[in-house]
C-alpha cells in the first residue's frame, strides 16, 4: 500500500458513537462484526473488552503505534481549529464545544493507542482498504463503515463506492454506511446514484434515520443487504 502518514488524519470514535450513528442494538453488538477504515476508534477495544466479536481493518494500521500516536499529536489542533472556524455545521447538544469534542476524541483516541499492540498482534486489527478486503465470504455478520464512503464524494468516484459496497456485502451478511454527508456537511451527490444502481442489481438498500447527529442535517445511515 502506498498510503503516507502524512496524509492521513485520524480522529476516533467511541462505542457509544458506533451504537448511536449505526443504530446497533444489544442483538447486533452480539454478532461477528468488521469496523471497515475503522482507524483510531476506540470501538474494538469497548466492544472487545465487554465479550464483543469484531475485527476493525484500515490502511493507517500498517504504521507502528509510536508514528500514530505522533500524527495524532500532529493533527489534533489542526482539526479542532477547523471545526471552531465553522461551528455553525454542527449541532452542540450531547457535545458542547469544540473542547469538548477534542477530550471526547482524545479519549477514545488514547484507547485505541493502548488496546493497538495486542488487538495487532491477535488480528483484531488488520492492515487493508477498500475496496478489496482479505477476508472470507460472509466471514461476518454485520460489516460497519464511517466517514469514508459518501465523506469523501469529492476524491472518491461512484466506481469506487459501488465496488467497494460490493465488496463489503461478500465479506458481511449486511453493510451499513454513516453519514450520507460529504465532508463539507452537503448530501452527497452519490447516494441516489449509488442506492438506485444497487437496487438494479439485487440489492436490498435502504435509508434510516438515527439517533445521531453532529454534522448538521447527518443522521442518516444507508442499510445494504445482498
Amino acid at each position: 500500500m502506498g498510503l503516507k502518514l502524512k496524509t492521513v488524519v485520524p480522529w476516533g470514535r467511541s462505542l457509544d458513537e458506533y451504537i448511536r450513528m449505526f443504530a446497533l442494538t444489544p442483538g447486533d453488538l452480539q454478532l461477528t462484526l468488521l469496523d471497515c477504515a475503522g482507524g483510531p476508534a476506540s470501538f474494538n477495544a469497548e466492544l472487545t473488552g465487554s465479550g464483543g466479536r469484531v475485527v476493525s481493518c484500515d490502511p493507517i494500521y500498517q504504521f507502528a503505534l509510536n508514528e500514530i500516536q505522533q500524527r495524532i499529536q500532529d493533527t489534533y489542533p489542526l482539526i479542532i481549529a477547523g471545526v471552531s472556524a465553522n461551528l455553525n455545521r454542527y449541532r452542540w447538544h450531547s457535545i458542547q464545544s469544540p473542547e469538548q469534542l477534542g477530550e471526547v476524541r482524545l479519549k477514545a483516541m488514547q484507547q485505541f493507542l493502548a488496546d493497538f499492540p495486542n488487538g495487532l498482534a491477535t488480528g483484531r486489527y488488520q492492515v487493508a482498504e477498500l475496496p478489496t478486503l482479505p477476508f472470507g465470504d460472509r466471514q461476518f455478520d454485520l460489516a460497519l463503515c464511517s466517514h469514508l464512503l459518501f465523506t469523501y464524494s469529492d476524491q472518491l468516484s461512484v466506481e469506487f463506492h459501488l465496488a467497494s459496497i460490493q465488496e463489503l456485502c461478500r465479506v458481511a451478511a449486511e453493510v451499513r454506511i454513516f453519514p450520507l454527508l460529504t465532508l463539507a456537511g452537503e448530501d452527497s451527490p452519490l447516494v441516489p446514484i449509488v442506492v438506485d444502481t444497487l437496487k438494479q442489481q439485487g440489492y436490498e438498500a435502504s435509508i434510516h434515520t438515527v439517533d445521531y447527529e453532529f454534522q448538521r442535517g447527518g443522521n442518516q445511515l444507508l442499510r445494504i443487504k445482498p
